[in-house]
């Protein structure tokens, strides 16, 4: 677990020395959430670009990729805490949350973060105290459990849930455990103990695509992942996401981005 507050003046960003690792897309270990106290920052993450104004929250899982692109100056509260650290309910609960949207702060939601954010930083400095660890891991635990919550208001509570929609949730679950081995509508459907005909029904219902076309969403998003983020030639991430036919990979994301892969990770490491 780590937290601390920032203030980063854009003239001086360039100089420091996080910067090459904020502006290069990368992963953080662990879940990671920033407050910003102050200023506007544009980010990009998991390709898609975000405009956040002060104050707001943003809350990223280890998997996804993200950069800095721009911003003024700026106040940022980042707290980084890995998953042992976690209440067990609280990473269930950000696990069906991801990807989350950065969620904008009213003025009395922010107070409070504001105040558990503190005590975080407190704690964190509190190096002779004989409870610090302790300290520490339960206020950051509350401060991550009132963030969920504020993101939990941005959704319908599942008692709100059609039966499509409650559907769609668990092949969203279903799909994030498992797109690396299932690649069959079929096979989900069996999963959740419905027709791969309902299922498509209750997918396309909600969210306007098919089943099928959600599976190589997900597949094609963690390409280029890996593709933006690793060292990985194309044939090794193909074995990673399932494909012992290469070829057949490379067909499926050429045809997905209208690029191959290579060229992707050429033009975004421009």
């Amino acid at each position: 677990m780590s937290i601390e507050r920032l203030n980063i003046k854009k003239s001086d960003f360039e100089t420091a020395s996080y910067y090459d690792e904020a502006t290069l897309s990368h992963r953080d270990e662990g879940n990671t959430f920033h407050i910003v106290e102050k200023g506007t920052i544009h980010v990009e993450i998991d390709f898609r670009r975000y405009e956040i104004t002060a104050p707001a929250a943003v809350y990223m899982h280890s998997s996804q990729v993200h950069r800095i692109l721009e911003f003024e100056d700026i106040t940022v509260c980042s707290l980084a805490i890995k998953n042992e650290n976690l209440n067990p309910e609280y990473l269930k609960l950000l696990e069906e949350l991801t990807p989350a949207a950065p969620l904008k702060l009213t003025k009395e939601t922010n107070l409070v973060v504001s105040d558990i954010s503190f005590l975080c930083l407190n704690f964190f400095t509190q190096k002779d105290n004989k409870l610090s660890f302790y300290l520490l891991k339960d206020s950051c635990n509350t401060l991550v459990a009132f963030l969920i919550s504020q993101f939990l208001n941005q959704h319908q509570l599942e008692a709100n849930l059609s039966r499509f929609e409650i559907v769609a949730k668990a092949f969203k679950q279903l799909l994030e455990k498992n797109y690396c081995i299932i690649k069959r509508p079929s096979e989900y459907a069996n999963q959740l103990n419905i027709s791969t005909a309902y299922l498509n029904e209750c997918i396309k219902n909600t969210t306007g695509f098919s089943v099928s076309q959600h599976i190589q969403d997900r597949i094609i998003l963690e390409a280029k992942r890996l593709l933006y983020h690793t060292n990985k030639s194309v044939k090794e991430i193909s074995f990673v996401l399932g494909y012992e036919d290469y070829p057949y990979f490379s067909r499926i994301f050429t045809k997905a981005t209208g690029m191959s892969a290579l060229s992707f990770r050429k033009k975004n490491h421009e």
